[in-house]
């Protein structure tokens, strides 16, 4: 009589820390298996003593094979829960064509991420979301690494066994914070009006405290800046210390110039807030004008620039990475018109930042979202709520949408900014 073999459904035990109940999390969790073709067992719940503590459970995920298991707890790492740890190394596959990966990457998320590697955890370096890990040859290091840079004879992370990620416990809205919980009111939501002068000084007291202590910030920043009136408190800001990076397109730099230069951005007078005749030239003429110095920063020392957002850089040494696009007149000498060499100087500008402030620029925002580990506080500002709730619900625990006019944020962000550091000094 043949003997009949018995297959074990590949499984995995994954833990969820948080409000598991007041948020729906566990619905959402268990909901996510069953419709992914999945089983579940939920081995322990420890639900919080008090409404203001977090939970915790551990459910073990079973599918019918081990690409099911893996893709279900892709989604479930997506949703902040973890792989409990176990014994298993990483599987390495070798890629064998430049700028290809291996069919079953692991593909990465915001998150601290660790990965074991005969037998020891390393920590993923340059963490960012939807890239490959790579493990060098002598396997002591491991790093984040887009698609596009892979070479042939790399090894790159496959699966998701030996693939560890850290993520913060989600805390009830008006919950009271811990100790060691900062920057309180970030909580991945869109703030109302009536909260804005309240998210003003939170901003800009993390801002100071980033400034004193040798901290960055970066601001990513769009057109709509200087056609609010925005321009002249940024600039602010950026003298009193509290911007270490600028990043944007063609225009805001175009139409910030154009406002020294000529007072009007788009041709709109912004003291009258009329056109004026001629006005849709100026643009132009200061693209002409800094392409003939060469540079901005020649035009600054030509004396052409005077004032404004980028004579505050120039003058301040702070850098700028101006990213292009098919839309830009000119464009600008600084103009970086190789959207891959711009995508690389972006992911350059943010390393190391505290926080990133996003003032209407949905586009270089989400992209500069997109190259931001956990971690780094995300400040959106738009009048649009789509667009905050856009970069609210990238999956970063440390971001806020503000929903009000960009250039009355500036104006009472950089009030309090200076009312800091006169009351320090």
């Amino acid at each position: 009589m043949a003997s009949m073999e018995t297959t074990v459904a590949p499984s995995r035990l994954m833990e969820l820390n948080g409000q598991l109940l007041d948020t729906g999390l566990m619905n959402s969790v268990l909901d996510l298996i069953s419709e992914r073709g999945g089983t579940f067992e939920v081995e322990a719940f420890l639900p919080g003593q008090r409404r203001e503590m977090a939970s915790q459970a551990r459910v073990r995920v079973n599918a019918a094979g081990q690409e099911e298991l893996d893709a279900i707890v892709r989604d479930l790492e997506e949703m902040g829960a973890r792989a409990v740890e176990s014994e298993e190394n990483v599987t390495l596959e070798t890629v064998t064509q430049d700028g290809v990966a291996p069919e079953d990457f692991y593909s990465t998320t915001i998150y601290p991420t660790d990965v074991r590697v005969a037998g020891r955890w390393l920590r993923v370096e340059r963490q960012r979301m939807d890239v490959v890990v790579r493990v060098n040859e002598a396997g002591s290091q491991a790093e984040c690494v887009l698609i596009r840079d892979l070479q042939r004879g790399d090894a790159v992370v496959t699966g998701v066994a030996g693939v560890r990620i850290h993520t913060k416990p989600v805390r009830r809205e008006g919950a009271e914070a811990t100790p060691t919980e900062e920057f309180g009111f970030m909580s991945a939501g869109v703030s109302s009006e009536r909260r804005v002068e309240l998210v003003v000084e939170e901003v800009a007291r993390e801002m100071v405290r980033l400034r004193d202590s040798g901290g960055k910030v970066v601001v990513v920043a769009g057109p709509v800046v200087i056609h609010t009136g925005g321009g002249r408190h940024l600039e602010r800001l950026i003298h009193a210390g509290c911007v270490q990076s600028l990043l944007g397109g063609n225009a805001i730099a175009v139409h910030d110039m154009e406002e020294n230069a000529f007072g009007t951005s788009l041709g709109v007078d912004l003291e009258r807030g009329v056109g004026v005749h001629g006005g849709h030239r100026h643009h132009l003429k200061v693209i002409n004008m800094v392409r003939g110095c060469g540079s901005i920063a020649e035009a600054v020392a030509q004396g052409k620039i005077t004032g404004g957002v980028m004579h505050a850089c120039v003058k301040a040494d702070v850098p700028f990475v101006l990213a292009g696009s098919i839309r830009d007149d000119g464009p600008l000498p600084e103009t970086l018109m190789d959207l891959v060499e711009a995508q690389r100087r972006y992911a350059e500008a943010i390393e190391g930042a505290g926080m990133i402030l996003m003032l209407c620029s949905m586009l270089h925002s989400i992209g500069t979202g997109n190259m931001t580990p956990a971690g780094v506080r995300l400040i959106c500002v738009d009048i649009s709520p789509a667009v905050v709730t856009k970069l609210a619900d990238r999956g970063s625990l440390e971001s806020v949408g503000i929903v009000t006019d960009v250039g009355l944020f500036l104006n009472l962000l950089a009030d309090r900014v200076e009312a800091a550091g006169k009351a320090n000094g």
